[in-house]
């Protein structure tokens, strides 16, 4: 019995209950929630899951950092070290998009560890299986599109991405439109080039039904992929974009119907002033499905930056309602991120999601104890409350250092001419 299941039939199971906990809701909220296909709890139950997530209507917004693999660069150590990171800076669900080295492998090593939902990009590995015996993606076998399903759902995945919404017909307004960037999405891609090569329809459309009874089977949550998502501002919110979303919406039903949990990723690179529209009609159209943003990316001129730009886009996306944003690193477009870019990638997310948490009425408790701190001038108690504590004391530690802050009350900004603490000594003088 998957999650929704459960929910339908009356029962708040103990992923329910924690995520109520952890959300400050009753538990009964959450099951309705669940029942209705608002929220997901991706928790495969051939594991067991440490801190379930819930995702979606009303709850914190949830943040997402991809790790894995490439061809060049497969060591199972380095993708274990950056998942520690990304967990110890707060993300609330790990991606292995892995397409290098023993995938199986490495794959079941990152399950073993990763206390938080754990969501894969099976296609990819369908690909790479294909590349091994000399074929092209688009000569991928029909039955392994289906057989690397299956064995991620077995190994315990808790949601995977299928990218069923790319159809002929969505590829043909593609085509026909003409696009800057055209397809940026690996399993897009992937499947495009099967299509046009094989004259038939996506496998993962026309047979969504196995693709349900699969999740189904290991209540994996299906993230049902945008491929033909926008990869730059020139190309977002078009008809192939639009058209795909519109299949979407029906397989979202279908899902629901088939008594599989499911959500709904979006862009991509949207112009800050099409992000709302995109938000809305997401919602609209796929019936208040969780929305798995990545980014989205404001501007296409920042490469090196787009973990910032990603956030921009990010907050505005969590303020109108999306509820899982997909981090972005410093070296997306440029290269593997390695711990460092996970880290950072992490926090950026987080504040995104925050920032449009409390946008949405939630979460300022937290941001009022920072400020009560602030004006006491309690540097230990700043860090503490800090999205990085780390970074906090670490700046502080190097200014005391080389002797930039005298007196331990103030920074080394305004030193004696802090504000706070003269505002402070003159009101109780006065």
């Amino acid at each position: 019995m998957t999650q929704l299941q459960a929910a339908r039939g009356g029962e708040i199971t103990a992923e329910m209950a924690a995520v109520a906990e952890a959300e400050g809701l009753p538990p009964e909220t959450i099951r309705e929630r669940v029942a209705r296909g608002t929220v997901v709890i991706p928790a495969n139950r051939q594991r067991k899951l440490a801190r379930p997530q819930g995702i979606g209507q009303g709850l914190r917004v949830k943040v997402n950092a991809n790790i894995g693999t490439s061809p060049e660069r497969f060591d199972v150590e380095e993708e274990l070290a950056k998942l520690r990171t990304a967990i110890d800076a707060g993300a609330d669900a790990v991606m292995d998009l892995s397409t290098g080295g023993d995938i199986s492998a490495i794959r079941r090593r990152l399950l073993e560890e990763c206390p938080v939902p754990f969501g894969t990009v099976p296609i990819y590995q369908a690909a790479v299986n294909a590349q091994a015996q000399g074929k092209l993606p688009a000569q991928m076998d029909e039955e392994e599109l289906f057989a690397v399903l299956e064995e991620h759902a077995r190994d315990g995945v808790d949601f995977f991405v299928v990218h069923a919404g790319i159809t002929r017909e969505g590829v043909r307004w593609l085509r026909r439109e003409g696009r800057l960037t055209d397809i940026v999405s690996r399993g897009g891609a992937f499947l495009a080039s099967w299509m046009l090569h094989n004259e038939r329809e996506n496998p993962y459309f026309e047979h969504f039904d196995r693709v349900v009874e699969i999740a189904r089977e290991y209540d994996v949550t299906i993230s049902l992929g945008d491929g033909l998502r926008p990869g730059c501002l020139a190309d977002a919110t078009d008809r192939a974009q639009v058209h795909e979303l519109m299949v979407v919406g029906e397989l979202v039903d279908r899902a629901r119907e088939g008594g599989a949990q499911v959500m709904v990723e979006g862009p991509g690179h949207v112009p800050l002033d099409q992000i709302a529209a995109n938000i809305r009609l997401q919602k609209r159209v796929c019936h208040e499905a969780p929305f798995y943003v990545l980014g989205p990316l404001v501007t296409d001129i920042a490469p090196g930056y787009d973990h910032i730009t990603a956030a921009i886009g990010g907050a505005v996306a969590a303020w109108e309602g999306a509820d899982f944003l997909c981090y972005v690193t410093p070296s997306e477009h440029l290269g593997l991120p390695g711990a460092e870019d996970v880290r950072i990638g992490v926090i950026c997310a987080r504040i995104a999601a925050h920032a449009g948490d409390v946008a949405r009425g939630r979460g300022r408790e937290w941001d009022d104890e920072m400020a009560r701190a602030r004006k006491a001038l309690d540097w230990e108690e700043q860090a503490r409350l800090a999205i990085d504590p780390e970074k906090v004391r670490r700046y502080r530690e190097s200014r005391a250092e080389v002797g930039c802050v005298p007196d331990p009350d103030v920074c080394s900004m305004c030193g004696k001419l802090c504000s706070m603490k003269l505002t402070s000594e003159a009101f109780s003088k006065f």
